[in-house]
């Protein structure tokens, strides 16, 4: 048993802090450099498809970095700021009116023009096609997309709401060419027609995706290089080796906690930078309804009694990541700590009350699903661990079955799955995006959760408050409704790490809110 906490005394961070120099040295001096070849990116988040009208996943870090959208979040930002577009504002006095103009003179990577036209077919496209468990979920609110003139664009809301510009930021809303993408069905193919700061020269499905500046960009991102490529690997230890071996100039997402220990340490490898900020990424469990055992309040409620979060983030991730009891993770206006406040320290014992008065006497059986080659290499791990602790409890016999991510994404959205884990990268720094994507008969998991409660009452109040810092009161009766469903059980929250080869600069500002990597704020330095 790991020594306790309350999660309350554990020190504040705040979500968009600055990423800080943990390991290495060299000045970081090459602003405004262009690199004269490729700078190499490894990640074990590749994407499912390079259509932005199907992809609510890590598709969206390719996304950020050849499509534009409308806004974005720059180096630093908390709020969305122009970047297809030259202004945005609500244009009326209730927040149901959203109007956009255009940069002047837009083109996509092939030449085509760019208007208002081509916004308002994304758009209206992604909702058309609304493909299962897709990002046309984060549109609920848009009622209608109207043009005026080439470089006007105006949403009309069905009900106010003050987080549609988050939405308009996230690569969901990538701004296609409708000459390129048909207008009723996904695009095949390995190919990208968009106006991002760059173009995409080559695609290997699962191993490479090939980036050259676009010529026709006009935006906001100030490229450092000329081209990158992104690699992308199933194993967390054999990116880190190609690092070490300089066939990686940067790596990011699924870096292996045994690796970053190690790079903070005495003995850290030579010619490596680390460098960590604070994050929102959180784990969580998913409990299907429809599942024998899974739908049971009790079975949920005896699971969280007896999870031993400060066990899986000390004995699996090194204390890397850190104990989640909320779906809102700290950091974010809206946090809470109720799984702690309701259940404080893992216990066997009051599992087994729990147990005892719904009538279950026997060891529940339960199989937990976990993706091979998304999360990292500690995925195994942590759920071999979480399968020792219920099974220790003498309350539950537990199987644990891991598979590649495209079959994981279709079967959990298929509701095969009686419990399994995913990962959250927020689509937006608000405590809206930790909860709606996951309620309503429409979520990301394709697996209904009703809750009139919070769908219509909780977060449509809480979106009409323009000003986030007054929306405690809404998340916290909204993680209330959780905590008591339990039919999603936050695990633990993780940080940004970027580790690179010391002849890399601008890995503190390359990672925005969403912990997507702006690629073109790498850079090699031009002095030490």
């Amino acid at each position: 048993m790991f020594r306790r906490v309350h999660p309350r005394c554990l020190r504040p961070f705040t979500l968009l802090a600055s990423l800080s120099l943990v390991a290495g040295c060299g000045v970081l001096s090459s602003e405004g450099a262009d690199g004269e070849d490729a700078i190499t990116v490894g990640t074990t988040s590749a994407p499912s498809t390079l259509d932005p009208a199907a992809a609510y996943d890590g598709s969206w870090e390719l996304y950020r970095n050849v499509f534009q959208t409308l806004l974005s979040f720059p180096s630093g930002a908390t709020q969305p700021q122009p970047d297809a577009a030259e202004r945005c504002r609500f244009t009326d006095g209730s927040s149901m009116v959203y109007t956009c103009t255009l940069r002047d003179g837009l083109k996509f990577s092939d030449g085509d023009t760019l208007d208002a036209r081509a916004v308002k077919f994304s758009i209206d496209r992604m909702r058309r096609i609304d493909v299962k468990g897709g990002p046309a979920g984060l549109l609920g609110a848009l009622r209608t997309v109207e043009t005026k003139g080439d470089r006007t664009v105006v949403f009309r809301l069905r009900k106010p709401d003050a987080t549609f510009p988050f939405v308009l930021a996230t690569p969901a809303m990538s701004i296609v060419d409708p000459s390129e993408y048909p207008a009723d069905k996904v695009r095949e193919g390995n190919e990208i027609s968009g106006s991002g700061p760059y173009a995409l020269k080559d695609y290997r499905p699962g191993d490479r995706a090939e980036l050259v500046k676009n010529t026709h960009y006009e935006g906001a991102a100030d490229r450092k290089n000329d081209a990158v490529t992104i690699r992308y690997f199933r194993d967390s230890d054999a990116m880190v080796d190609e690092l070490r071996a300089k066939e990686l100039d940067v790596t990011f997402r699924g870096l292996g906690a045994q690796d970053i220990v190690e790079q903070q340490g005495p003995d850290k490898k030579s010619g490596i930078r680390l460098v960590e900020g604070a994050g929102a990424e959180i784990r969580y469990l998913v409990f299907n309804p429809e599942d024998p055992w899974a739908r049971r309040p009790a079975v949920r409620k005896a699971f969280a009694q007896v999870i031993d979060r400060g066990a899986i983030a000390h004995k699996v991730y090194k204390d890397t990541v850190e104990p989640l009891y909320s779906m809102v993770p700290r950091g974010v206006t809206g946090h809470g700590t109720g799984f702690f406040d309701e259940y404080g320290n893992p216990s066997a014992a009051k599992a087994k009350r729990i147990l005892r008065a719904a009538g279950i006497t026997e060891r529940v059986p339960l199989t937990l699903w976990y993706t091979t080659d998304r999360y990292g290499s500690a995925t195994a791990p942590e759920f071999a661990e979480i399968k020792r602790q219920l099974e220790d409890s003498g309350l539950f016999r537990i199987t644990i079955k891991g598979v590649p991510w495209q079959r994981f994404d279709k079967e959990y959205k298929n509701g095969e799955y009686p419990v399994f884990g995913r990962g959250w990268f927020p689509d937006f720094p608000d405590a809206d995006n930790f909860i709606a994507p996951f309620v309503g008969e429409r979520n990301v998991h394709n697996l209904p959760y009703p809750s009139p409660e919070l769908t219509e009452e909780v977060l449509p109040r809480s979106r009409r408050e323009a000003d986030r810092s007054n929306v405690v009161d809404q998340f916290r009766q909204a993680q209330r409704i959780l905590l008591d469903d339990v039919r999603l059980l936050p695990l633990w929250q993780g940080k940004q790490y970027v580790m690179s080869s010391e002849e890399i600069s601008g890995g503190e500002r390359a990672l925005d809110p969403s912990a997507i990597m702006m690629m073109w704020e790498l850079g090699r330095k031009t002095s030490w």
